[in-house]
């Protein structure tokens, strides 16, 4: 089963670095099998990020095929990746764009950690744009199996904590 990405615009009461209290709508995506479950998710996950009222903006589809976090990055771009194949028939070069949303700390960190979610591609690729994305947090989905997974040492623990970031 493919994953579906829903980015969440929530509205509510952010506490800042100052101590003041400003309304803010921010972004977060997470993964769901339906709008229905991506709604109950980021309340879930809202609620335990803030005891303040909190209202969902918008809720959509997110063209991502992949996310890959990256560990002592903050902020979240989106990269754009051409696909290059060569049409047998024609003779000419195919390209197909994908997204991927890729953790980082600045555009050239960005570059680098995109080239490396692909390696192992086998086609050739172009990245042609990467752009800060809006988004704040992102919720995968967790089952608990994956702890289960680690106690039995089916999976190693640098899975795990990518998993879980």
């Amino acid at each position: 089963m493919s994953v579906i990405w829903f980015e969440c615009k929530v509205k509510y009461r952010k506490t800042h670095e100052t101590g003041e209290k400003k309304i803010t709508t921010d972004t977060y995506l997470l993964d769901a099998v339906s709008f229905t479950e991506a709604e109950t998710r980021i309340n879930e996950e809202m609620k335990a990020y803030t005891s303040e009222e909190f209202r969902i903006m918008n809720l959509k589809v997110a063209n991502f095929s992949e996310v890959h976090p990256f560990e002592n990055s903050d902020r979240w771009f989106k990269s754009k990746v051409s696909l290059i194949a060569l049409d047998e028939e024609s003779g000419k070069e195919k390209k197909t764009n994908i997204y991927l949303l890729v953790q980082a700390n600045d555009v050239k960190e960005a570059f680098e950690n995109t080239n490396q979610a692909l390696e192992g591609t086998t086609s050739d690729y172009s990245i042609p744009s990467i752009t800060e994305s809006p988004i704040l947090d992102v919720f995968p989905y967790f089952t608990g199996e994956e702890e289960q997974l680690e106690k039995f040492k089916v999976i190693d623990s640098a899975e795990t904590e990518v998993i879980e970031n």
